[in-house]
């Protein structure tokens, strides 16, 4: 896959279409998997990023609006960007308020097309790159001991070394060790920097 373009999935009912959009994206430099409705895309796709979800929304069977459902329940945060020439007010409000990115209406401008298209590549290369941060703070966490853990949720609610030392009932110096290694395990150099951490473990700690 091209790591600079990305991929797009295409989900429209209409041959003529797809077989356009898609020469037309693979000679723009993204790889593009083409799908005549959301029960092909959902059976055959396999996810990857950074990607985009071009998706028609009034189709035979189910709806675009449908597909969106089906990706939220299944944990899928592909971007979309709708297509439509039939849509009502409501199914774009319905969209835009699930997620979607944008929506377009046919027929639409290749170049708003591409502007949309790279913003919603740049929306999934940022969800990736949380999720991959989110991933690493994660498993510097759990190479603490439970001690450090321990200590390390007691630094982030503000308590000073010689609250700790009487909590846990050892020295200042103990304690002081264990801090030292709580910075360096979770590879940070302020306390500020170990509170936003810690805070994006989430419900992990």
């Amino acid at each position: 896959m091209n790591q600079h373009k990305g991929h797009v999935y295409l989900v429209d009912d209409d041959d003529s279409v797809r077989s356009s959009l898609t020469r037309m994206l693979e000679y723009m430099g993204f790889t593009v998997e083409a799908y005549a409705g959301p029960e092909e895309f959902l059976r055959l796709s396999v996810p990857v990023s950074p990607a985009v979800l071009l998706l028609d929304m009034r189709m035979p069977g189910a709806t675009g609006l449908q597909l969106q459902s089906a990706m939220v329940s299944l944990g899928r945060h592909t971007p979309i960007v709708f297509m439509s020439g039939e849509s009502q007010p409501q199914e774009i409000i319905d969209a835009l308020t699930a997620g979607a990115c944008h929506f377009l209406l046919k027929p639409f401008n290749m170049e708003n097309l591409l502007r949309e298209i790279y913003k919603a590549m740049a929306t999934d290369r940022e969800r990736m790159r949380r999720f991959r941060d989110e991933i690493d703070v994660k498993l510097r966490y759990e190479s603490l001991t439970p001690r450090e853990k321990d200590i390390c949720q007691l630094v982030v609610k503000g308590l000073m070394n010689k609250d700790i030392a009487e909590h846990f009932g050892c020295s200042i110096k103990t304690v002081k060790v264990h801090r030292g290694r709580v910075m360096e395990k979770m590879q940070v150099e302020s306390l500020l920097e170990l509170a936003e951490a810690v805070a994006n473990l989430g419900g992990s700690t």
